[in-house]
C-alpha cells in the first residue's frame, strides 16, 4: 500500500496558508535552524554579520540623542604610531640624493661617448633621487607641545607624540595638533540667574587635548566646540543659582564662588569630554548685575545691609542695657523703682542706638515728695 504525499510547490509559490508564528518553506521564521523556538527574527545581512553594521543612527543610552558613527562600530581613539628616529633616514636621504647626483653625471658621461652603460648609470640615478625624495618625505619633526596625526588614505593610524625627528610611512598624510595648555576666555554673557534677575557673567576655561584622534574625528572643528561648550555651560550655571542670597542654606553666585567654579568645571569637562579635551580649572571673571536693575539691586543690597547692622545694634545695646542695670543694682548705688528703670532704659537705648551723638542734659532738681 502506497503512502499518500502532499503535492509539492517551489519554495515561493506554496499556495497553503501557514499557522500563525509558523513560517512556510523558503522563509525567515521562529523555526529557523541555529535559533530557538520563539526567537527574534535574524536583523542584517547574511549570516556571521552583526546584527547593526552601525551604518545607521545608533544610541549612546536612553533619553540620550542620536549620534551616527563609522561603520567600524567603535569611535576612533588615540594610539601611539609606530615611528622610529629620522636622523638615520635624513642620512640615508642625502646618501641616496648624493649618489644619485654622481650616477647621473657619470651615465651622462657615458652616453656621451655612446656606451649602453650610460643609460643604465641614469636609470638607476633617477630610483636613487625617488628613493631619497620617499625618505625626506617620511621624515616628520614634532615640537614640544604638539603631536601628529597620522592617516593612510583616510583612515587613522596612529599619533605620534615623542618630539624630535621622526620617521614614518612616506604614504602617510600628516596633521599637527597642540597638545599645549590653552586658555579660553568667554565674551561677557548677559542671563537671568535663578531668581529671573538679569546678570552679567563672564568665566575662563583653561583646558588641554587629551585625545588627538578624538579632537580631530569626532567633532569639526575642536576649538570652535570647547568655545560654544564653556559659553553654554556658562549659561546654564548662571541659571541654576542666585546671584545673592540673604539665606545661609542656599548657595549663591557672589557668596560661594569655590563651590559655583568646582561645578562649573565638572560640567563644562562632562560637555567637552567627546572631544578629548581635559579641563584643568575654570573661573568666573566677571559677575555683575545688568546695568538696567544695577541701582535698584544697589538700594536693596544697602538696606539689607543697614537693616542687619540695626539688628545687630539694638542686640548690643540690649545687652548693654542690661549690664548697666545689673551693675547698679549689685553695687547699690542708686535704688531704682519700676519707672527709673524704665527711664534708664529709654535713655540708654536712645543713646546706644541713636544715629546722633547724644547731647546730655543736667537735671538740677528732685524728685521731692509731698509734705516734706
Amino acid at each position: 500500500m502506497s503512502e499518500n504525499h502532499p503535492p509539492s510547490f517551489p519554495n515561493d509559490s506554496d499556495p497553503r496558508p501557514h499557522p500563525p508564528g509558523q513560517a512556510g518553506p523558503g522563509q525567515v521564521g521562529p523555526t529557523d535552524p541555529g535559533r530557538g523556538l520563539g526567537a527574534p527574527p535574524r536583523v542584517g545581512g547574511p549570516a556571521g554579520e552583526a546584527p547593526n553594521d552601525h551604518r545607521g543612527p545608533l544610541r549612546d543610552g536612553p533619553g540620550r540623542p542620536t549620534r551616527i558613527v563609522s561603520p567600524e562600530g567603535e569611535r576612533v581613539r588615540e594610539r601611539p604610531a609606530g615611528g622610529v628616529s629620522g636622523y638615520f633616514a635624513i642620512v640615508a636621504a642625502v646618501g641616496l640624493l648624493i649618489l644619485a647626483a654622481l650616477l647621473a653625471l657619470i651615465g651622462f658621461g657615458l652616453m656621451i661617448a655612446q656606451q649602453p652603460l650610460g643609460v643604465i648609470l641614469i636609470v638607476l640615478g633617477v630610483l636613487a633621487f625617488i628613493a631619497s625624495m620617499f625618505l625626506f618625505k617620511g621624515c616628520t619633526s614634532v615640537a614640544p607641545g604638539h603631536a601628529v596625526v597620522l592617516q593612510l588614505y583616510g583612515r587613522y593610524v596612529g599619533t605620534v607624540r615623542q618630539s624630535g625627528l621622526r620617521f614614518v610611512n612616506p604614504l602617510y598624510s600628516k596633521q599637527q595638533v597642540s597638545t599645549r595648555i590653552r586658555n579660553h576666555e568667554t565674551s561677557t554673557l548677559k542671563v537671568n540667574d535663578l531668581d529671573g534677575n538679569p546678570i552679567e557673567i563672564g568665566a575662563v576655561v583653561v583646558w588641554q587635548v587629551r585625545d588627538t584622534a578624538q579632537a580631530l574625528f569626532e567633532v569639526d572643528d575642536f576649538e570652535e566646540f570647547v568655545a560654544i561648550q564653556a559659553e553654554t555651560a556658562v549659561r546654564h550655571i548662571a541659571n541654576s543659582y542666585a546671584y545673592d542670597s540673604s539665606d545661609p542654606r542656599r548657595m549663591s553666585l557672589r557668596d560661594n564662588a569655590d563651590e559655583i567654579t568646582s561645578k562649573l568645571s565638572e560640567e563644562v569637562a562632562a560637555r567637552v569630554a567627546s572631544a578629548g579635551v581635559t579641563v584643568i580649572e575654570s573661573r568666573i571673571t566677571q559677575l555683575a548685575y545688568a546695568p538696567e536693575i544695577a541701582r535698584a539691586m544697589l538700594q536693596r543690597q544697602q538696606a539689607t545691609a543697614v537693616v542687619a547692622a540695626r539688628q545687630l545694634i539694638v542686640e548690643g545695646a540690649v545687652g548693654m542695657v542690661e549690664t548697666a542695670i545689673e551693675q547698679i543694682e549689685r553695687r547699690d548705688i542708686v535704688t531704682l523703682g519700676h519707672a527709673e528703670r524704665s527711664d534708664l532704659v529709654t535713655n540708654l537705648m536712645i543713646v546706644l542706638c541713636g544715629d546722633q551723638a547724644a547731647q546730655p542734659t543736667i537735671s538740677t532738681t528732685r524728685n521731692r515728695q509731698p509734705g516734706s
